[in-house]
């Protein structure tokens, strides 16, 4: 493991700042981990850094000093800026690094590139088109994709017609997703027609609102169900439908992923699904499994973090709650 000597003033500085740092530094047998997410808009990516940082204060509590550096573009759709990063901290010479690719083509050689200059990288949340990693720590995005298509089948009784707004192209985590609820619709509820399923909502919400709007002005007066496979997609269509007078389950909706927004739409009958993930470990066993990997243990190539479909009636249930509302305060601090 490479280490760099600093200043017991600097290390101190280094350690009050570990959850946001920027320095790629590390003192005596500190492990400098980079960990760089698809983007910092959307509320998931803070669930990660929470996981990040539980992960941090575990192995420094068991003696082994680590320096979280949480750095990743402002936007999903910035692969530019996202491969800017990951070259940076392999020219600052950190031990290792934690990426959720936005591309699944496009981070390829970024991540080969850290592979040769020695610096071992775990992917998560979405995955990669290599295998040039030490481990994918991430949801089977795929089954929750066939969770959303199966619950909204029954909730129409397998007929009517649907809505797919696919996220963004090179996601290959909400990919599987799409793909998993078509599989799922196809070969279990053939009864029920997709109106569309070509379109991209982008990476804002604001982008995910116009595209909604753009479907719901050509099927509106058909369509009898959505599915939404990421967050600003669910939130988006939702505001969408109901500004046209189809909310409240006069549509149903399925969605992926929570937010503050997401559960207050879950809670008032406009969404009648969320299929979530479960961020905090996913951000959590990242960090674990490179430390491991650096210690030269033998990890996992893949390694599941589950996914359950919460209802309003069974979001009230420990387990669920438990994925809904991540204690974020307790590893991010205040106003996180």
């Amino acid at each position: 493991m490479k280490s760099w000597l600093l200043g017991a003033a600097c290390a101190t500085l280094v350690f009050v700042s570990g959850c946001g740092s920027e320095s790629g530094d590390s003192s005596g047998n500190v492990l400098s981990i980079v960990v760089i997410p698809k983007g910092t808009t959307h509320e998931f990516w803070k669930s990660i850094h929470a996981g990040a940082i539980k992960a941090k204060q575990e192995l420094e509590a068991a003696g082994q000093p680590v320096e979280i550096i949480w750095k990743g573009p402002l936007k999903e759709d910035d692969r530019d800026e996202q491969i800017k990063v990951v070259e940076n901290f392999i020219a600052r010479g950190v031990d290792g690094m934690v990426l959720a690719p936005l591309d699944d083509k496009a981070l390829v050689r970024p991540v080969e590139t850290a592979g040769n200059a020695k610096i071992p990288v775990v992917i998560i949340d979405s995955g990669l088109q290599s295998e040039n990693y030490a481990s994918f720590v991430a949801t089977d995005n795929y089954l929750g994709g066939r969770m959303g298509g199966a619950h909204l089948g029954k909730l129409l009784g397998g007929k009517g017609s649907v809505l797919l707004l696919r996220y963004a192209v090179g996601s290959a985590s909400t990919t599987k997703r799409e793909n998993g609820f078509l599989d799922e619709l196809k070969e279990n509820f053939p009864g029920i027609r997709v109106l569309s399923s070509e379109q991209y909502a982008g990476a804002t919400r604001d982008l995910a609102y116009t595209a909604s709007q753009n479907l719901l002005s050509r099927y509106g007066d058909e369509v009898n169900g959505v599915f939404c496979p990421n967050e600003s997609v669910s939130v988006s269509m939702t505001k969408a439908l109901r500004d046209i007078g189809k909310g409240s389950g006069t549509v149903k909706i399925i969605g992926f992923d929570t937010s503050v927004q997401s559960l207050r739409d879950l809670k008032a009958g406009d969404v009648q699904g969320l299929v979530v993930q479960n961020p905090v470990k996913m951000g959590y066993l990242g960090v674990m499994t490179l430390v491991d990997h650096l210690d030269g243990k033998n990890v996992a190539k893949r390694i599941d973090t589950g996914v359950a479909l919460v209802t309003s009636e069974n979001m009230a249930q420990p387990e669920m709650q438990e994925l809904l509302n991540p204690p974020l305060e307790k590893y991010l601090g205040t106003g996180n």
